[in-house]
């Protein structure tokens, strides 16, 4: 049991990834509280994996909104260990310059300043317990981008870089940043990613991907299982690739 006794939140953790990774934290011995924009869906996932699983329906680019739950979770559980910022979304797969302003705001607001939001939440809190580690969940994007997705990886970029500079400015709090940059996966943005949801564009997309499969959210949950427990009590400021060798 790698996380018996910790408490963990999962930003968009009712679907996809982060669905994952709050089932695997669980089973693992973990208390978990999912984060979500869809407070329905974020209550049915908890129902589903149980093991005391709380869910809060939460915008994380509302700041206010966001200290307020966090507030409520560490008052449900009397402590918070872990974070896990995996709440994300993109911008359809099309020219750069077809991208509106509007969407432009929204991959920067959700992918990067929701981090520097969840920062002011739970940092204070982790340096009164002596410690704590968060767990980002960047992208191969970040490192070697595809064309059509210039926006989305410019954000995803920011996610990678932020997690080595609060890293090295948080490791004398006992204060763990690292982060996952998965290849893409079996998720709801997968259609955006790739323009449309084909055959063609899904052999494509593995064809650039040498173990020739796509991420599913059991591999992005066992990388952050890893990060999140002593295990990795040495790791920090690393960007782990989940990529089937995609960066190589």
């Amino acid at each position: 049991m790698k996380l018996k006794h910790k408490t963990a939140i999962v930003t968009g953790g009712a679907q996809g990834f982060g669905y994952g990774i709050a089932q695997r934290f669980v089973e693992e011995g973990g208390r978990v509280a999912i984060l979500d924009m869809n407070a329905d869906k974020a209550q049915e996932a908890a129902r589903e994996i149980g093991g005391g699983t709380f869910a809060f329906g939460c915008d994380v680019t509302d700041g206010a909104g966001l200290t307020k739950v966090v507030g409520q979770v560490v008052e449900a559980f009397g402590r918070l260990d872990c974070v896990v910022n995996n709440a994300g979304t993109t911008h359809r797969n099309q020219p750069m310059l077809d991208v509106t302003e509007a969407e432009y705001d929204r991959v920067f607001n959700v992918n990067v300043k929701s981090i520097y939001l969840m920062s002011h939440a739970v940092i204070p809190h982790f340096r009164s317990i002596g410690g704590g580690n968060m767990v980002n969940i960047g992208s191969t994007a970040g490192i070697r981008p595809r064309p059509g997705l210039v926006w989305y990886n410019a954000s995803k970029g920011a996610v990678n870089l932020l997690t080595k500079a609060m890293a090295i400015e948080l490791a004398p709090d006992q204060i763990r940043i690292n982060a996952i940059a998965p290849v893409a996966g079996e998720t709801p943005l997968l259609a955006q990613f790739m323009g449309e949801d084909t055959p063609e564009m899904r052999a494509q997309f593995r064809s650039t991907i040498p173990l020739g499969r796509l991420s599913t959210p059991l591999d992005i949950a066992n990388a952050a299982l890893y990060l999140a427990s002593d295990d990795a009590a040495m790791v920090t400021g690393a960007v782990l690739e989940v990529d089937g060798g995609r960066c190589i």
